[in-house]
Formats: C-alpha cells, sequence, structure tokens
C-alpha cells in the first residue's frame, strides 16, 4: 500500500512539472523580448589585439615560416603570443650571448627602409622592391632605369633597339636557399612609381605587342618571330641565357617566395655534446688563415667526408646523400662569435655511384675574425641514417705583422682552379682562386697536389716598384730530398705587398710513401726568409 500510494505521488509530480514547463519558459520567452537589448548577456568571442594580427601581417610576414604562423594563429592568450615572439627572434639571433638582437635590428631597418624608399601609393613594405630588400638587405649592384625610354637590349636579350617601361635589375652574388648571381628584375609598366617583379625579360619592352616596333636581331633577320619570344620559344643557337629559361626563372620566382628557414636547431642544441657514440660519423677538419686587414684575419673551417660513409637514397631516380653542418665559434671568454649551419648535398647515378662513393664531399665556412684564441664546436649528421659526429677544437687566429715578411697557412689541394675573368664568388674561393683543401693529405699517385699560400709584406724593389722574392719548392721524403723547383717572383704581385702563389705539383714521376712539402721563401729586399711546410701521403 505504502508503494501504491508513493507511485501515485510521483507520477503526479512528474505530470505537474509537465504542465508547468511549458508556462515557465513562456514567461522567460518573454521577459528575454521585453528586455533591453543592451542588457542581454551576449556570446563574446575573444578578439586578437590588433598589435599582435600586425606582427604576423606586417612585421614578420615574410620571413615568418608557415609552421610557425600555424602555431602562432592557435594561441589563446596575449601571454602565450608574446612568448611566442619573444622565442621568435631568439631562434633568428646570430649572437644570443649579447643583447642586442642584431637580426631583429636589422629587419626593421630594412622595413624603415623600404617605407621610405619604395613607397609608390602604397607603403614601401608591401611593394616587390620592398619585399626583396625586407627579406634578402641590399643587392650587391642595382642597374636603374627610372625613366624607360630607348634601349639597347644585350645580346642574350635580343639584341636591337626598343622602348621600355622604367625598370630595374638587382644583382645578388648569393641567396641562401635561391642560388648564386641571382638577377632580379623589377618593371613599372605604369608609370607609378610600383615596380613589380618581371616573370619574363620581355616586360619591360614598351614595344612588345607593336607589329614591326622594337624587334631583336633575330627578329630583324627573320629567324624567329615574335611570337617566338612571347612565347619563350628557344630556337636553335639560342642567345638565351640558362637562368631566362622560362622554367627557370619561374622557380627562381618561386624560391624568392619562400621565407628564410631556421635551420637545424636540433643540431645547435646537440653541439655541446662530447662524443656521438651511438651511431657516429666521422668526419676530418682543418683551419686555414688568410690575411685580409690589419685587424681581420679570414678563417677557413673546412669540413671533409668519405662518401663511402654516407648512406645514399634514390630521390627522383638520382642517388643523393645529404649532410646538415652546423658549427659554432666561440671567444675564450666564452662569448658566442658566430655561427655556421649548411647543407651538403652529393648525387650521382645509378652508375656512378660506385665511383662517387670512393671520393669525398667537403664544405668550408670562410668567417673573419680578428686575432685571437677561440674554440669551434662542429656537429655533422647524415640526414638519411642519423649518423652524428661532433668535434671541439681550439685555434689561435696569428695576427700579422705589418713589418714582417709572413705568410698564410700552406694549403695542399685537391683542386685548384684559376677564376681569372669570372665573378669569384661561392665556397672555397680566395682571391682569384678556387681552392679546395685535401683535409685528409691523402692523395693517389698521379694526382695533381695542389698548392697554394700567400705571401704578406715583401719588401719593395725600387727599380721596377714592384715586390722581388725567390720561391724554391723542395719535397722531402725520409729526410731527403726527392725534387726542388726554383721560382722567381721578381716583379710580380696581386694586391700591393701580398704575393700568390698557386700551382699544381704532378705525382706520376714519384712513388708511394709519405712527404713533406717545403716552400723556400727570400724576399730579396728586405732579405727576410721563411720556410713554410706541409706533409702529405702518396698511396697507389
Amino acid at each position: 500500500m505504502f508503494h501504491s500510494k508513493f507511485t501515485g505521488h510521483l507520477f503526479l509530480s512528474v505530470v505537474t512539472l509537465a504542465l508547468l514547463a511549458p508556462s515557465v519558459w513562456t514567461q522567460q520567452r518573454d521577459r528575454n523580448q521585453n528586455q533591453d537589448p543592451r542588457e542581454r548577456p551576449r556570446n563574446e568571442r575573444r578578439e586578437v589585439k590588433e598589435v599582435y594580427r600586425q606582427w604576423t601581417n606586417r612585421d614578420v610576414s615574410y620571413i615568418i615560416t608557415d609552421a610557425e604562423r600555424k602555431a602562432y594563429n592557435r594561441l589563446q592568450t596575449d601571454d602565450e603570443r608574446e612568448q611566442f615572439i619573444e622565442q621568435f627572434w631568439r631562434r633568428r639571433d646570430p649572437d644570443p650571448d649579447t643583447e642586442e638582437n642584431e637580426f631583429k635590428e636589422e629587419h626593421f631597418e630594412r622595413i624603415a627602409y623600404a617605407n621610405e624608399h619604395y613607397a609608390s601609393g602604397i607603403p614601401g613594405w608591401k611593394t616587390d622592391r620592398g619585399r626583396i630588400y625586407i627579406m634578402y638587405g641590399k643587392p650587391s649592384d642595382i642597374e636603374s632605369h627610372p625613366a624607360g625610354g630607348g634601349y639597347q637590349r644585350e645580346f642574350y636579350e635580343g639584341g636591337g633597339s626598343t622602348t621600355t617601361y622604367p625598370f630595374e635589375k638587382w644583382f645578388y652574388r648569393y641567396i641562401e636557399g635561391v642560388g648564386s648571381g641571382v638577377e632580379i628584375e623589377f618593371v613599372d609598366p605604369t608609370g607609378s612609381g610600383e615596380y613589380r617583379i618581371a616573370r619574363s625579360p620581355n616586360e619591360k619592352d614598351a614595344m612588345l605587342h607593336v607589329p614591326g616596333a622594337g624587334m631583336t636581331l633575330r627578329e630583324q633577320l627573320g629567324l624567329e618571330s615574335r611570337a617566338d619570344r612571347i612565347s619563350g620559344y628557344q630556337g636553335p643557337n639560342s642567345y638565351m641565357r640558362a637562368q631566362d629559361n622560362p622554367f627557370d626563372r619561374l622557380e627562381r620566382l618561386a624560391a624568392l617566395q619562400r621565407p628564410p628557414q631556421v635551420k637545424f636547431s636540433d643540431l645547435a642544441s646537440a653541439v655541446n655534446t662530447p662524443v656521438i657514440e651511438d651511431n657516429p660519423l666521422e668526419f676530418d677538419m682543418r683551419i686555414d688563415y688568410f690575411r685580409q686587414s690589419d685587424e681581420r684575419v679570414v678563417t677557413a673551417i673546412t669540413i671533409q667526408t668519405e662518401n663511402n660513409d654516407l648512406t645514399f637514397s634514390d630521390i627522383g631516380g638520382v642517388q643523393t646523400a645529404r649532410l646538415n653542418i652546423f658549427g659554432r665559434v666561440t671567444a675564450v671568454s666564452g662569448r658566442r662569435v658566430t655561427t655556421f649551419e649548411d647543407p651538403v648535398i652529393t648525387t650521382a647515378t645509378s652508375s656512378e655511384l660506385a665511383a662517387q662513393k670512393q671520393r669525398k664531399s667537403a664544405y668550408q665556412a670562410a668567417i673573419p675574425l680578428a686575432p685571437g684564441t677561440y674554440k669551434v664546436d662542429v656537429i655533422v649528421r647524415d640526414v638519411t641514417s642519423g649518423a652524428t659526429g661532433v668535434r671541439h677544437v681550439g685555434f689561435t687566429v696569428p695576427k700579422y705583422d705589418a713589418a714582417k715578411l709572413s705568410t698564410s697557412t700552406l694549403l695542399l689541394a685537391s683542386r685548384l682552379q684559376d677564376l681569372s675573368g669570372q665573378v669569384p664568388t661561392g665556397m672555397f674561393v680566395i682571391g682569384q682562386n678556387k681552392v679546395i683543401p685535401n683535409v685528409s693529405g691523402t692523395y693517389r699517385r698521379g694526382d695533381a697536389v695542389g698548392i697554394y699560400i700567400q705571401v704578406y709584406n715583401a719588401g719593395i724593389d725600387q727599380t721596377t716598384l714592384r715586390p722581388s722574392v725567390e720561391v724554391e719548392y723542395v719535397l722531402m721524403k725520409e729526410g731527403k730530398e726527392a725534387g726542388k723547383v726554383t721560382e722567381d717572383w721578381r716583379g710580380m704581385s696581386d694586391a700591393g705587398q701580398r704575393l700568390t702563389l698557386a700551382r699544381l705539383l704532378p705525382t706520376s714521376g714519384l712513388t708511394a710513401g709519405d712527404y713533406e712539402l717545403v716552400i723556400r721563401i727570400r724576399d730579396r729586399v728586405s732579405g727576410q726568409s721563411l720556410a713554410p711546410s706541409a706533409k702529405f701521403k702518396l698511396i697507389e
């Protein structure tokens, strides 16, 4: 009986609530409708402050990576954004041990410069010239035609005369991730002052679509048509440079759009490791010195690996081995002086792979340093296998006395090439020579030994007004002379009192074994003499 009464009361309560609910809901709805809109509760979404939107859309729009932008857009609070911005600049600081962030300061100086010089109805940083300047800095050279007008084409543009819109050509000797000898052309077809990147060398030609006007020499001779030039067709004996090929040009423009990558941060954190015992990678390293000025010495750090120790993988039908290299130079005080980081890629076809594995891969970082004692920490990683090697080396940059006869490092090279008549840019370039050191000092019999050395502060002969130096090469084996060559440098110099010796030593007539090359240098004017030496090994 108790159970049935309880059930009855429960049923009555449920029915009562059901009957009352519509009335309650109706009253609540009426109250909401009659309520002052300003007093109603709102569904608010937290807006990102303008300063934080501008940071990605304006301040760092050209240098922030896609991954960083996505991570930043996911942040919820201003504190998180502030921490992200701080880490963003810290990752790019070339010298974290100082209070200044040189990268950040230079970046905002470039933005200010772009706004001052490239504005044209829109802020300078938004223009194509502004973007390139902000990303890559001042070009090595600028060819400017601010008024356009009559123009005599270069031979690689087809020759002939035409009329152009205002245009500029910017030349960069090297842009990391883009290449060497990068030429960028900007054209202002509207005359508004807003120069835009040209995707074709014909964009500056104001006569391009005028029949019979502004023809190239080949068009005048009937060897090609205007349509061929517009389409980018390269006929036989084409005058066009490889870099002007439409596909190469578009590839270069695409590379110029990409923000510079923050590379190998994992290597930077691992460089303090004493030794990599698990999956080690062996590599050789040497340090050479070349006087740049009284207070600066170019310090060349060369790293060399045996290709046989690298892991090659098939990438697009090409056997490819990839290394990532990170180095950090610190002073005796522990202050970081500079860092360097680069990839090294070695390729071979399937048929060339066996021979390529018997060769070496080399990398060089040339750093101007003041005389003094330093330490360099280097870490090298095989991207495919993960094999890693670490070296920690102390070195002393010499101070060259302006009153004494002195020399650079005597460098024995695996390759020595004269670059006279060419633009001396890129890795391994010293003066007018490309010198790839043989870090291991081992040569096969029959291979030439490259010899490179610079001599400083040679006395000036008052008769010829040039240095007069006598040089003798002596090849030693087991303490005995194995050969001798005398070279007279009288009246020869490549830069005032600096002399450069660059020559190849043939080895086909030598037997296998250990050798020492001694270069005896005597200044006939001052009477000073030096005898730098270097050792190498000859194998069959």
